[in-house]
């Protein structure tokens, strides 16, 4: 976010706009979407109390084993998302609570761990970076697991996703697929795998003598998502359940165009200290005791559960 990421816009007359921003991390292993506070249930950004890997309450003593001891100490996880990212992750009805499906399995995942999880607002561009610089503990905002990514975070992949485009339903633009979009406008949020994706898309069509994709870039997917709106760009470029969520937020606005593209794995964003294994431990407890499935259902998002035996660490130094 595939930032899949943020600000709830102020003005009612911004507010059917809003209903369609979004923000992300899409996959390439290869980004997050509207603010409207009205797409799902609201939830808390802080989890109140550790519930356990069968929902009693109580963390999991096997998983808190695995915790660094300097986490412990703190006693609570800091987890990164770029809320714009509907309904991955985005500002709930109160105007700056972090609610989505990422938001609802960071919490789950701390109390698996004995942990309290405090879901925080963050551009994505800036998130990898503030996990490597100790501000998170753990990114969960959409992101594709990428090797280039690997280099910096290690990641416990939990999803599998694609990436698609997405156009206004009266004098949109038309494709079929990815190669169909030279010389198009598209607009992306900064970081993501779909702003990878369109430049390289870019860089092969003026190998074939085409006209270059006008690649549009904004901090946030809401703002990506304003340029199709406006006018300003041919064809917005998501993870596919964000593409999908504003569509259908839209009110007929929007239609998906082309086929998906890159379907690949979502990873939870770690940084390279350990953590990974109780993350990874955590999460496999959620999907064995149907937490996991319960929180994709929640979102109508049960299409990209992927299976136990892919749920896994990727890009792990230690």
């Amino acid at each position: 976010m595939s930032t899949w990421r943020k600000p709830l816009l102020a003005a009612l007359a911004l507010c059917c706009v809003a209903a369609i921003a979004a923000c992300g991390s899409s996959n390439s292993s290869s980004s997050s979407a509207s603010t409207s506070s009205s797409a799902a249930p609201a939830s808390s950004s802080t989890s109140t109390a550790a519930t356990s890997s069968s929902s009693s309450g109580t963390a999991n003593s096997a998983v808190v084993a695995l915790v660094p001891s300097a986490l412990k100490s703190k006693g609570t996880l800091t987890v990164a998302a770029d809320a714009s990212y509907a309904p991955d992750e985005f500002i709930g009805s109160d105007g700056h609570t972090v609610v989505g499906m990422d938001a609802d399995l960071a919490k789950a995942l701390a109390a698996e761990m004995g942990l309290k999880a405090n879901v925080v607002n963050a551009t994505f561009a800036t998130i990898i970076p503030g996990l490597a610089a100790g501000r998170y503990d753990m990114g969960a905002s959409s992101f594709s697991d990428t090797l280039a990514r690997e280099k910096t975070v290690d990641f416990v992949d939990y999803a599998h996703v694609g990436e698609s485009f997405y156009t206004k339903s009266n004098g949109g633009a038309s494709i079929g697929s990815i190669a169909d979009i030279c010389g198009k406008t598209v607009s992306v949020e900064s970081g993501t795998t779909e702003q990878a994706d369109a430049k390289t898309q870019s860089a092969k069509c003026t190998k074939a003598g085409k006209p270059a994709v006008n690649v549009l870039v904004f901090n946030t997917q809401t703002e990506a998502n304003l340029a199709v709106s406006s006018g300003r760009a041919q064809l917005g470029f998501a993870d596919t359940p964000v593409a999908d969520y504003q569509v259908k937020q839209s009110g007929g606005e929007f239609k998906i165009v082309g086929t998906p593209y890159a379907t690949g794995p979502y990873g939870l964003a770690i940084p390279k200290n350990g953590l990974d294994k109780a993350v990874l431990a955590a999460l496999q407890d959620l999907v064995k005791n149907g937490t996991y499935s319960s929180i994709l259902a929640k979102w109508g998002l049960s299409g990209i559960a992927i299976p136990a035996s892919q749920v896994k660490i990727n890009g792990a130094t230690s």
